[in-house]
């Protein structure tokens, strides 16, 4: 078996195509269409479903990129414990979600680059459901995302829960929100939310639909300040965390709203597929210093 056709089949399974593989390892299409064949033939089965869009590994297929993944995992991890002066190198690839990256975007990833300055940091900002099918995919090494409360990650991950995180209600006090308004009262002003994909907006959305109460997106801004921005200017209800409220210029503009029937929790997550193999000293650093820096936000809270 050759382990150039075992990277070229791993690389179809985490992309989804020809095309995709390809751009990822450097080789023409015809040259990752061959190394496959060559894979097949050497096993004797077929590994991917060619009918699928995108392609798709068979059940044999599905087990022998499990087996081949751990192959090459391993031998990066060879690699590595042979570099000079046993550092760790290669990538890193990191999926935070929105939500955290105020508190994930600083010290956490100064305490990763301290660490380990030869290890190349890639990261990509994503919504939860969107990141959990990455790193499934080994498309990124390891996620941070924020799931809400009840809500396991997939068992095939390895899961370590950062603990609950809450989310403020801000409103600009020329909108008219009661300051500790109860969740009908909410229900009667329109929000300023996130893109249609965000975890913590369908938990809300599902929260006013079990009440049977209407639930209203005024405006749909992806960054955190336009939104607050927003919100500011009086135009909805928005949500934000303690850590970018404090940060924010628009902070004494706006109200914290206190709502005894509906206060958002969610818990913080960190992800990644098994084995860890070279990565697991950088993830938990990554997951040990994003508990601090949370921590250092929840005095925002009140």
């Amino acid at each position: 078996m050759n382990i150039h056709d075992l990277e070229a089949f791993v690389a179809v399974v985490e992309t989804g195509s020809i095309v995709a593989a390809s751009a990822q390892i450097n080789l023409t299409q015809p040259g990752i269409t061959r190394r496959i064949q060559n894979l097949e033939d050497s096993l004797g089965i077929i590994l991917l479903d060619r009918q699928s869009k995108p392609l798709r590994p068979t059940a044999a297929g599905r087990e022998a990129y499990e087996h081949g993944r751990r192959v090459l995992r391993s031998l990066d991890d060879l690699k590595a414990g042979v570099s000079p002066g046993g550092e760790i190198r290669g990538e890193f690839r990191l999926g935070i979600m929105p939500y955290l990256s105020e508190a994930a975007l600083a010290f956490p990833l100064d305490r990763l680059r301290s660490e380990f300055p030869e290890l190349t940091l890639r990261i990509v900002a994503g919504w939860t459901p969107h990141l959990i099918e990455q790193v499934s995919r080994s498309q990124l090494d390891a996620v941070a995302v924020c799931l809400a409360e009840g809500v396991s990650p997939p068992d095939d991950l390895i899961a370590e829960n950062i603990g609950a995180q809450s989310i403020l209600l801000v409103a600009s006090p020329a909108l008219g929100v009661p300051k500790a308004a109860k969740l009908e009262e909410l229900s009667q002003f329109a929000w300023v939310m996130n893109e249609t994909g965000c975890g913590f907006r369908a938990y809300i959305r599902h929260r006013f639909e079990s009440a049977r109460l209407p639930f209203q997106v005024a405006v749909e801004a992806l960054s955190a300040d336009l939104r607050l921005s927003l919100v500011a200017r009086g135009l909805g209800i928005g949500i934000i965390t303690p850590a970018a409220l404090a940060g924010s210029p628009w902070r004494d503009q706006v109200d914290v709203i206190d709502s005894a029937d509906f206060r958002p929790t969610v818990n913080a997550w960190v992800l990644h597929r098994p084995p860890a193999g070279r990565l697991a000293q950088p993830i938990a650093t990554f997951s040990a210093a994003l508990v601090e820096g949370l921590k250092t936000s929840r005095p925002f809270l009140s």
